[in-house]
């Protein structure tokens, strides 16, 4: 299984965030979701020419790679995790944030989720993709805290933050997230 390069875009970090962190299995076994350092990509196993959809997941740090590169972030190891149901995949990502997407056919539902014991609940815009509603995970926002830079819409991020390990309960819609030395719950 193996996505095919785009001609010309080989760059100093191509192989370093293309390098896959996790992976894992759908329930019923057709799909693999794996995560690398920019992307979560959805995998049937009838088809190895290439994911049947890709999620963007840190687009909006591509301008930073130099300096993630210095500090080391662009080796964090993100997991990711796929829903009992097959019908969103979740991974994790700077600032205690977590990202929730839907991937049924046609689907554009992404959420972005703080992993906080007091969350601000609204609705996060991601740049790369439409938000629609999540009705079975509350929706929350990146309050203020220590800033390391700024994504592209205009929202702090922590590089010394970062929400790398996350599962999806097998049956019920919930999803436990380690953040630092605390765990999270979230569900319907």
């Amino acid at each position: 299984f193996e996505e095919p390069e785009a001609p010309g875009s080989r760059s100093f970090f191509t192989e370093i965030i293309a390098s896959i962190s996790d992976i894992k299995f759908s329930k019923d076994g057709r799909y693999m979701l794996s995560r690398d350092y920019m992307t979560l990509k959805l995998w049937d196993i009838n088809m190895d020419s290439g994911p049947v959809s890709t999620f963007q997941v840190h687009e909006y740090l591509r301008p930073k790679l130099c300096d993630l590169y210095e500090n080391d972030s662009i080796f964090d190891k993100f997991e990711c995790c796929l829903s009992g149901d097959g019908l969103r995949v979740a991974t994790g990502s700077y600032s205690n944030l977590f990202r929730v997407f839907g991937c049924a056919t046609g689907s554009t539902e992404a959420t972005t989720l703080e992993a906080s014991k007091n969350p601000v609940r609204r609705q996060v815009q991601t740049p790369s993709r439409p938000s629609r509603s999540l009705s079975s995970i509350t929706r929350v926002v990146r309050r203020g805290a220590e800033t390391s830079g700024v994504d592209a819409n205009g929202n702090s991020f922590d590089f010394t933050t970062k929400l790398l390990h996350l599962a999806w309960h097998p049956t019920e819609n919930s999803i436990a997230c380690a953040a630092a030395n605390s765990l999270y719950m979230y569900y319907a």
